[in-house]
Formats: C-alpha cells, sequence, structure tokens
C-alpha cells in the first residue's frame, strides 16, 4: 500500500504508512546535535521553551538540516558548526561525528546525527534566529550532574539527546 498525506505543512508531514501513523520533515530526516566542550572542559547547553511539552527544556545546541534553501547541499558537519554559532554563539574548531540515532522511531523520521565540537571559541552573541529565544549554558563537567538535576527539580525538562550525546561523548 502506498503512503498517504494525512496533514502536510512547510516544515512537518503527517503520513499514514499500512495503518501506522508518523511524522517526517519535507525536507529532510536529519538533525545534527552537538556536544560542544569548552576549553575550560564545561559542556555547552541550550534551553529554550518547547510548546510541544508546554515547557522549558534544556538541550544539546541542536538543528535541521536541509530546512533553508540557502543552506542546500551543506554537510552535516557543516551543519553542525552553524547551528552551534547560531544557537550559542560558538565556533568549533574540529567536529568529529560520534553516531546517529533515531529521535523516536515509532513516531517520527527524523534521524539525530551527534557531533562532538572541540576548540571553541566566541564569534558570536548565539541565542538563535528568527523568533528563537535561546538561553545559553556553560557548565562545567563536575557540576553536570548536579546541574541537570537541580533545573529537572526546578522544573525544566531534559532532552534525552543530552543524555545520548554524553554517552557518545564518553562523558557518562
Amino acid at each position: 500500500m502506498a503512503d498517504r498525506i494525512v496533514a502536510d505543512t512547510p516544515f512537518l508531514r503527517c503520513i499514514d504508512r499500512d495503518g501506522w501513523f508518523f511524522a517526517e520533515r519535507p525536507s529532510g530526516r536529519d538533525v545534527v546535535v552537538i556536544v560542544a566542550v569548552t576549553p575550560e572542559d564545561g559542556l555547552l547547553l541550550v534551553e529554550q521553551v518547547r510548546p510541544p511539552v508546554a515547557a522549558p527544556v534544556i538541550e544539546l545546541p541542536a538543528g535541521l538540516t536541509g530546512d533553508d534553501p540557502r543552506h542546500a547541499g551543506e554537510s552535516l558537519a557543516a551543519a553542525a558548526r552553524r547551528e552551534l554559532i547560531e544557537e550559542t554563539g560558538f565556533d568549533a574548531e574540529r567536529v568529529e561525528k560520534l553516531g546517529a540515532c533515531p529521535t523516536s522511531a515509532g513516531v517520527t523520521s527524523e534521524l539525530a546525527n551527534v557531533f562532538l565540537a572541540t576548540g571553541l571559541r566566541r564569534v558570536g552573541p548565539g541565542g538563535g534566529v528568527g523568533n528563537e529565544s535561546i538561553r545559553v549554558h556553560e557548565v562545567p563537567r563536575a557540576a553536570l550532574r548536579s546541574w541537570l538535576r537541580a533545573r529537572a527539580d526546578a522544573g525544566v525538562l531534559v532532552s534525552s539527546q543530552v543524555y545520548a550525546g554524553l554517552y557518545l561523548a564518553g562523558w557518562c
């Protein structure tokens, strides 16, 4: 049976494939997620309100690929560097792909491509682009576990990609 498009928007499409409903991005299925390690052995995390969960969420810097024609043909590594700059204001001397994993295999076709970014230097203000309102946190490695617990205790959600990225980077 052929896919049936149930809903279609510029950024998200809902598909029925043999009775299984899921979402996909019309521009492609890849996202980049960045484990950005500072020269002081800290981790850059971002925080923003996410309407689907109606709460602020702690995340690794991340972004879509293929959603903007200005970046057509961009490699995943180049997208990771661009998203890191846009969200945090830091650029990386080196980006290394650590792995890829589905974000929620029962709900979406999206794949998270996790990169380790090192040799960071500040090149801009960060905070996102357009209507994004991103808060940047630089958390020392030694304080990371307690910092994440404190944010969760304060009602801030922590994305599972934070834990996956830390695992792939060998931080836990």
